[in-house]
């Protein structure tokens, strides 16, 4: 059993045992998770993942979401041409139109979603101040993963600096993502940049795999992340580091195969984890040639 095989069998394993809510690697502030900018609850359940994953790969620096209502309740407004970047996801008590055979009233519940925006797509509102509280924190290079991300052949550009954005872009062929101090621990730094590298290996100079789609919950954007995630597992897992980054990395799984309505199946794993393979194998340098004569 070699290591992508060991990795895989704990992911679902993780996932047959129930997973916790996705949570950001990276220190984005005193006001943490996504919250609503109403009631500045934090939101739970798969809205954290929504939100939370919408706001680092759109750049959002807020962590406050409104409905498009609220945002001219406050006295404020979405700017104009800005869409909603994340729907929040809850379930409403409806009434059966008919009472049971006892002559009782009931009620079931339905799934209902409402468009959100970020704050950061409003203007006139009263946003507090989001500077400071970010705590950074002075780490060790973990040479064994650092050297995974230095020596990987034909490696796109890197920008590491303090940010609250993580994504690969194709058109520019670059990685993006928040500084070593900005993470509570180090090995979820370099899950972090591993992630961002398995989408680069789509790129057409590589894998040459779809990275078209940029529709959060589209088929081909939502496998594109399955792909990434477990790219990021298998290198951790060849690092060394894995047991400090693998349950994040079950629940982001767990999340992606949720919006796939996939969640009990999990048809997705064996293709992501196959495609991941040969992400892993390239940016280690293995038998690149063969795999991009063959992509």
């Amino acid at each position: 059993m070699d290591v992508y095989e060991i990795i895989t069998n704990r992911i679902v394993e993780s996932l047959e045992k129930g997973t916790v809510p996705w949570q950001c690697p990276w220190q984005r502030g005193k006001y943490g998770q996504p919250r609503n900018f109403v009631s500045t609850k934090p939101y739970r359940g798969i809205n954290v993942f929504l939100l939370g994953y919408t706001s680092h790969m759109k750049g959002y620096q807020s962590p406050f979401w409104v409905s498009y209502k609220q945002a001219q309740q406050l006295g404020g407004n979405v700017r104009q041409g800005e869409k909603s970047a994340s729907p929040v996801v809850f379930y409403s008590e409806i009434e059966k139109k008919e009472p049971n055979a006892d002559g009782e009233k009931e009620t079931f519940a339905m799934l209902r979603y409402t468009p959100m925006f970020n704050t950061d797509q409003c203007e006139g509102l009263n946003v507090p101040d989001l500077s400071g509280g970010v705590k950074l924190t002075e780490h060790q290079i973990i040479e064994s993963a650092q050297a995974i991300i230095d020596n990987m052949p034909n490696r796109p550009e890197l920008n590491i600096r303090r940010s609250n954005r993580a994504y690969y872009s194709p058109d520019a062929d670059s990685v993006t993502a928040p500084e070593l101090a900005q993470y509570e621990i180090a090995e979820q730094y370099y899950s972090t940049v591993f992630h961002e590298l398995g989408h680069s290996t789509g790129h057409k100079s590589r894998l040459d795999r779809d990275l078209k789609s940029t529709h959060f919950a589209d088929h081909t954007y939502s496998k594109e992340e399955l792909v990434a995630e477990f790219t990021s597992s298998y290198l951790c897992g060849i690092a060394g580091i894995e047991q400090r980054t693998l349950l994040n990395s079950a629940s982001y799984i767990d999340a992606w195969l949720t919006i796939l309505k996939d969640k009990k199946q999990k048809k997705w794993i064996s293709w992501a984890a196959g495609q991941a393979q040969k992400a892993a194998d390239y940016i280690q340098g293995i038998n690149v040639e063969s795999m991009r004569n063959a992509a």
